[in-house]
């Protein structure tokens, strides 16, 4: 028998003996093993035994023999493979603790070369930079050797796999466990150059991570409770897995914090200006303000420098309070789709005075206070032209606490990224990095910063430009969702009109103000069923500023945002109609709008009738359509009294359009009319009804019509409301125009 048969009949023996007596199968192998200490199968054998009885120890000195006498060895590969396998692995199960264990045994030369020898091997370049990963965390000492080279693997991987977004397996990989390890070496040399395009690819891929939106979310899983919602960089809990990436490898804690840590890192061995300890966002704001001030007088090389500074350190301030400034107003962006529900908030001009063109001084003329109103209304115009900066003066936003808890955090996050990209804009040197940046980043397609930058700009007051990033807005939130935002989609996809409404309102444009109302109208969904509650649960805006707040964060649902239009409606049709040429189409508008939140526009009324009684007659057809108010009923009744002038009013339309009740018209005693008019009539001396002069010889139709309009007062006014801003569209419009 050759020496080739003989090893095989022994590992064979060795074999048939391992179930029923394992010592005589390993006393025939140390035999094997003694008359052909050359022979592999023999070796492997025993390591085989070692490994299935989990003999750490025994085992891992079989491998280490193994390793230095049959490095060629293919089963050697294999089981080695099995184990790097084991410790890339995410598991805790029995076979993998042991696999980790069984490596640990082995001497750590034998162990840093068995992982580089193991790298060689593979040819899949994400495993293949895993296995190197490995070998970096566990012998520091290599980071000099490989770090760089494998970052630049990475990175060179994820260009020619042609990856859609920043956030992909190459880019994590580089970000969190490679550039750590270099960026922290002292023994690793790297240029400038080096450390600021590794800053701009780890800012990228950290901004990136943190603002991902839900739409692009496909593998995303589980959901976030409310505490993350309220701090947005507790997202790690969220179950996102990375295409490539393992659930756990995928988690990134605090980034944050870790995108800071490394602008702190590159900022240091760049030999930038830096402060000792832990800094606020508002203290690295204010230092950055600081070197601005003086940056010019540094020659060509600090001045690249400190450029560099500024740039990088401003622009991660901007971003991170841009971030958790739309993630407390827009929640639902970064939410998944089991996330609670957070009503989002929209930022609106406040709608001036509506009700206060008598409110103000009820001794000035009326011509007086129109002139006032005209001269506000240039004002508006010109606005944008006045103060292109939007820096002229500071304005305050308002917010309702119980829309937001956290509302002084969201304000001061506002306040400081709209700092930062002043700040970055102040200086062309600056404002041409910062651009260079963004537009390879492509920010122009993010959502979200969108949102922050036009609301910044109607902040600033620069309502003209605001207009056009609105435009903009509503073409990303198309791409994002299937819903467009003319659509009839939720009203916070409708965020775009009512802030186009505001802009256009603070412009002086008032038709493209109603145009943009009665669009966002078409969608509105009215909490039918809650009657008359909807008027009276309007949120009270709380302000811990001076009174005459100009901004206010408004909750973007169909309750809030519907009182908002009917104030821009009043305050648009309010000056055409008390203007000196008559207009009674404007001027039915005002009436049937100033039923809203009565009695507060009671004056106005009062003033409206007084126009109605200088001109003689009145025409509205369109009055018993929409006009339920007993107040209102009762005054326009007395007009057509003796007592009341006899105003001529034709408010009748043809008798097929009247709208009818299913209620039974009600009678013409005085006495049938006080339960209906009781619950409406609030002011003391006001105790006449709406029959008063009814039966003295006013025209029947007129009469039925009324009576009819008694019998509606009880109607949701809101419905009506809607109903009007619904039907005529067109007539407002053209009231306009």
């Amino acid at each position: 028998m050759s020496a080739q048969g003989d090893c095989e009949f022994l590992v064979k023996r060795a074999r048939e003996l391992v179930p029923g007596d394992l010592w005589a199968a390993k006393a025939w192998l140390i035999t094997a093993r003694s008359l052909y200490p050359a022979d592999f199968n023999i070796q492997y054998e025993m390591y085989t035994i070692e490994r299935n009885a989990e003999r750490t120890a025994s085992a891992g000195r079989l491998l280490y023999d193994m390793f230095v006498n049959f490095p060629d060895q293919p089963a050697i590969w294999r089981e080695i493979s099995v184990i790097t396998s084991a410790l890339r692995n995410d598991s805790q199960d029995k076979q993998t603790q042991f696999l980790r264990g069984l490596f640990e045994t082995l001497p750590g030369r034998v162990q840093c070369e068995m992982l580089l020898k193991a790298t060689e091997q593979c040819f899949n370049t994400l495993e293949r930079a895993e296995m190197l990963l490995l070998l970096l965390r566990r012998f520091p000492e290599t980071v000099v050797q490989h770090g760089v080279g494998l970052g630049e693997t990475l990175l060179d991987a994820e260009s020619i796999e042609d990856q859609e977004s920043p956030v992909n397996c190459f880019r994590k990989l580089f970000v969190c466990d490679v550039l750590p390890l270099i960026i922290n070496n002292p023994d690793v040399r790297l240029p400038a150059s080096l450390l600021y395009k590794y800053l701009n690819k780890a800012a990228e891929f950290y901004i990136n991570y943190v603002t991902r939106s839900t739409q692009t979310e496909s593998q995303y899983q589980g959901s976030q409770d409310s505490s993350d919602i309220m701090s947005p960089s507790k997202r790690s809990s969220q179950k996102y897995v990375i295409d490539g990436l393992t659930e756990k490898s995928s988690q990134i804690t605090d980034p944050w914090e870790r995108l800071f840590k490394i602008l702190s890192v590159v900022g240091m061995r760049c030999e930038w200006q830096m402060d000792k300890g832990r800094r606020s966002y508002s203290d690295i704001l204010n230092r950055m303000k600081d070197l601005c001030r003086y940056i010019s007088n540094f020659d060509s090389e600090a001045h690249i420098k400190y450029k560099n500074q500024v740039v990088y350190s401003t622009m991660l301030v901007f971003f991170k309070n841009a971030f958790q400034y739309v993630s407390n107003i827009q929640p639902s962006l970064f939410q998944g789709p089991n996330a609670p529900n957070q009503t989002p908030l929209v930022l609106l001009e406040d709608v001036p005075n509506i009700y206060g063109d008598t409110d103000i001084d009820r001794n000035k003329h009326i011509h007086k206070k129109r002139k006032l109103a005209e001269g506000r209304e240039k004002t508006m115009q010109s606005s944008d032209d006045e103060d292109p900066s939007g820096k002229a003066r500071s304005r305050h936003i308002t917010v309702n606490k119980a829309d937001l808890a956290n509302s002084i955090e969201v304000l001061e996050s506002f306040k400081l990224a709209r700092e930062s990209w002043e700040l970055l804009c102040s200086l062309e040197s600056l404002d041409k990095e910062f651009t260079r940046i963004c537009l390879s980043w492509k920010t122009e397609t993010w959502l979200w910063l969108r949102i922050f930058l036009t609301d910044m700009i109607i902040y600033q007051g620069q309502y003209k430009k605001a207009i056009s990033s609105l435009h903009h807005l509503a073409a990303l939130q198309g791409s994002h969702s299937p819903q467009q935002i003319t659509g009839q989609g939720s009203l916070e996809s409708q965020r775009a009109l009512i802030q186009l409404a505001s802009c256009h309102f603070a412009l002086g444009e008032y038709r493209q103000t109603c145009e943009k109302v009665l669009d966002l109208m078409c969608c509105i969904l009215l909490p039918i069923q809650e009657g008359s509650k909807v008027q009276e649960e309007q949120p009270k805006v709380k302000s811990k500023f001076r009174k005459g707040s100009d901004l206010k964060l408004w909750p973007c649902t169909s309750r809030a945002i519907m009182p908002y239009c009917l104030h821009l409606l009043l305050a648009c049709f309010k000056l055409r109609a008390f203007t000196d040429s008559r207009d009674d189409m404007a001027l039915g508008h005002v009436v049937v709008l100033l039923q809203h939140e009565w009695p507060r526009g009671e004056n106005l009324f009062l003033k409206a009738i007084n126009k109605i009684c200088q001109q003689g007659n009145f025409q509205y057809e369109n009055f018993f359509n929409y006009v339920t108010n007993i107040d209102m009923l009762e005054e326009f009744a007395y007009l057509r009294t003796q007592e009341g002038g006899k105003i001529h009013l034709e408010l009748l339309p043809n008798q097929a359009m009247l709208i009818k009740t299913s209620s039974p018209p009600m009678g013409l005693l005085q006495q049938e009319f006080i339960p209906v008019l009781q619950p409406s009539i609030q002011t003391a001396d006001r105790h006449h009804t709406v029959t008063r002069g009814i039966t003295k010889g006013v025209k029947e139709d007129f009469r039925l019509a009324m009576e009819r309009q008694v019998s509606r007062c009880g109607e949701n006014l809101m419905v009506v409301l809607h109903r009007f801003c619904i039907n005529e569209k067109i007539l407002l419009l053209q009231s306009l125009a």
